[in-house]
């Protein structure tokens, strides 16, 4: 191939810049949607971020539902909310750490008094009090054997020996008489009338203390060895007491009459002692329980020391149980600003539990003449707000803080009945003091 022929396809492959731009592919519409789209997307953006900065600012507030509350019950003085407890529960410990043998009750069980709801393992326990009961009959029969003496037949065999050693002492009385003669005749030896002069000496000492055994035979044990015996046998006797009552205490019986609330043992458990552990069960009588409140110091004035009380549950709204107030608090609690005031139920049946929400209405004394009680919305203290005398309260709606004017009908622990809502209105408790209508707000714990 020639230099020219190749100079010529090189002059092939260059871009023609003298021509026009080639013509745009694609239709019109398609760049107006692209157009369109991006607009879209901006906008949100947008949107987004003046939510941001103009919204961030409104302020968090805290919020109730209004309860709708009415009461047929006439002569209504005050009415607070509570629980049902039981006047006197009790928690079943056990007295000794061992492993449960067999547990006889379920929770809602109704028990007696004395009757056996758990058995412990006392093999241990058993052993323990056969060996204490052991020695104390081993100490009693020591303070008997001190109490009645030496027998007769002892007696008799003490005199048997002193008489034995007299005799004796007789015999060596001659010998050592015929020695000292025959000494003095040269006949026997000094070594010889050394000998029979120390018998004879040992036989009068054994002489005089079998006089001494054969009389204190005859006055018997003194009085401090007795009283140091008898001491003994106390000391046995209380470990065997100590003993007896650990293994009984393997046996846990009801003590009194009433509704297991919770059993908290199994079988094949270890049970500790009620020093370091809980309950094994827990009982009460269901026929002695109370209302639990807490009544606000601005109330407490209404009520005395037994006014008399109608008592309903949320569980059964139209079941009511009258009840007298049975104990108030010698304090007040100052942190929640109430007191304590327990109403005992009179007559209780089973449809009442212990822990259930319960409603009590506080009567007048009958020589007042007192309406019933209107019907309208309850609110907390917090939400009522006052505007030149006027009584009114916020709501939240749609994000903004919204006016309600209201009437105060009557007071209640912890808050007012009052007319002007419906019922159901998230009512504003907690929130700055500048808030006002139609502010923008935050409901705090909601995004």
């Amino acid at each position: 191939m020639t230099i020219d022929t190749k100079h010529d396809d090189l002059q092939s492959l260059r871009i023609d810049r003298s021509a026009g731009p080639p013509e745009e592919v694609g239709s019109p519409w398609a760049r107006r949607y692209i157009v369109i789209g991006i607009s879209v997307v901006v906008l949100l953006g947008l949107g987004t971020l003046g939510y941001r900065l103009f919204g961030g600012d409104a302020p968090e507030v805290e919020v109730t539902r209004a309860s709708v509350e009415s009461s047929e019950i006439g002569g209504t003085i005050l009415s607070a909310t509570g629980y049902v407890v039981a006047h006197h529960k009790i928690s079943v410990n056990s007295k000794v750490t061992g492993r449960v043998k067999w547990i006889g009750v379920e929770k809602g069980d109704k028990v007696k008094e004395g009757q056996v709801l758990v058995r412990l393992e006392d093999d241990e326990f058993r052993a323990q009090y056969n060996q204490a009961r052991g020695s104390a009959d081993s100490a009693r029969a020591y303070v008997e054997e001190l109490e009645h003496g030496s027998r007769p037949e002892e007696i008799a065999q003490t005199q048997h020996n002193l008489d034995e050693a007299r005799a004796t002492l007789v015999n060596d009385k001659l010998t050592l008489d015929r020695t000292r003669q025959l000494f003095s005749q040269g006949v026997l030896s000094k070594q010889a009338l050394d000998d029979a002069t120390a018998k004879y000496e040992a036989d009068q000492q054994r002489v005089n203390s079998l006089e001494k055994v054969a009389q204190l035979s005859k006055l018997g044990p003194r009085a401090e060895e007795i009283a140091r015996a008898k001491g003994a046998l106390a000391q046995a006797e209380g470990q065997a007491a100590y003993a007896k009552s650990l293994l009984d205490a393997t046996i846990i019986r009801a003590p009194v009459n009433g509704t297991i609330l919770d059993r908290t043992a199994e079988k094949g458990e270890l049970i500790i002692s009620q020093l370091a552990a809980g309950s094994v069960v827990t009982l009460a009588d269901l026929n002695d329980i109370q209302a639990d409140l807490d009544i606000a110091q601005d109330d407490f004035s209404k009520l005395g020391p037994h006014t008399k009380a109608v008592v309903t549950v949320d569980a059964f709204p139209d079941l009511k149980w009258n009840g007298v107030i049975a104990e108030i608090s010698p304090e007040a609690n100052r942190q929640k600003a109430t007191v304590e005031v327990k109403v005992q139920i009179l007559n209780p049946d089973s449809h009442l539990r212990p822990e259930m929400n319960t409603t009590v209405h506080f009567l007048a004394d009958e020589n007042k003449n007192v309406g019933n009680q209107p019907t309208g919305a309850f609110v907390p203290s917090a939400a009522v707000r006052d505007a030149g005398g006027s009584k009114f309260v916020l709501i939240a709606y749609d994000g903004k803080a919204m006016k309600r004017n209201v009437k105060i009908i009557s007071q209640r622990s912890g808050g007012f009945l009052v007319n002007g809502l419906n019922g159901g209105e998230d009512v504003i408790t907690t929130a700055p003091p500048t808030l006002k209508d139609g502010d923008k707000i935050k409901i705090k714990g909601q995004s």
